[in-house]
């Protein structure tokens, strides 16, 4: 008798958009924790499977279709989205996130001292992030692009410099996990991002671009890890066939 593979979290959310929402509503993590099943996270956090469940197929027959369906997507035109839509979000935001929470940092730290943790925290980010995206951009992207290319042409595949392209996606999945684990930290560390009495107008704004940062970073992080990743190993595999 065949055993059924249950699904991740990843790729139901890689599936169906709509799905996000519910994960989002019961804490799951669907991108750096996107490998998981939908039992062994519902165990670990204590949460009601069936109830979960539930809400999934809801949100099949409820919730509008996304705009884009990223899995019909050729994988060398994700990688340019990616790039164009995502990157150049962190490239510019991050500097800006960075100067705000600095100074919200120094002017409310003492009777704040959260903002001294995110502020620390949210280098680390930038610091990871900024090496992270050169190795894609630099590294991966490329090769990723040369295998869609070759799928066009009908042509063998060349042989990578990394071995197989698992070796710098691993790579990049870890580094994935350390910043999302980094702006987790941050999160904690503010409350889920709860303003003080005495917030003032950059205070405000600091939280509410971290929460934009965060989110855009999730949406990120899964097109990656749950679909242009995956595929890409397949592909690969397919053109070594």
């Amino acid at each position: 008798m065949k055993t059924l593979i249950e699904p991740t979290v990843g790729e139901l959310a890689a599936k169906d958009y709509r799905k996000v929402e519910v994960f989002k509503k019961y804490g799951v993590d669907f991108c750096c924790g996107g490998k998981k099943s939908l039992s062994k996270v519902c165990k670990e956090k204590g949460i009601n499977q069936t109830e979960l469940e539930r809400e999934l197929s809801q949100a099949e027959i409820s919730g509008q279709l996304p705009s884009q369906d990223f899995n019909l997507w050729e994988l060398g035109f994700l990688a340019d989205y990616i790039i164009q839509t995502h990157h150049k979000y962190i490239i510019r935001a991050m500097p800006l996130i960075f100067e705000y929470i600095q100074k919200v940092s120094k002017v409310h730290g003492i009777q704040n001292p959260e903002t001294i943790e995110a502020a620390t925290l949210f280098t680390q980010v930038m610091n990871e992030l900024n090496r992270h995206m050169m190795k894609e951009e630099n590294i991966l992207f490329p090769y990723i692009k040369q295998l869609s290319e070759q799928r066009k042409s009908n042509k063998s595949c060349l042989q990578s410099p990394f071995g197989t392209v698992e070796n710098p996606i691993r790579m990049m999945e870890h580094e994935h996990d350390i910043v999302g684990e980094l702006m987790e930290k941050i999160r904690k560390a503010t409350i889920n991002y709860k303003l003080p009495t005495n917030a003032c107008n950059s205070f405000r704004y600091a939280y509410a671009k971290l929460q934009e940062f965060e989110a855009d970073l999730h949406q990120h992080i899964h097109l990656e890890n749950n679909i242009l990743f995956p595929k890409a190993i397949e592909l690969e595999q397919e053109l070594q066939g």
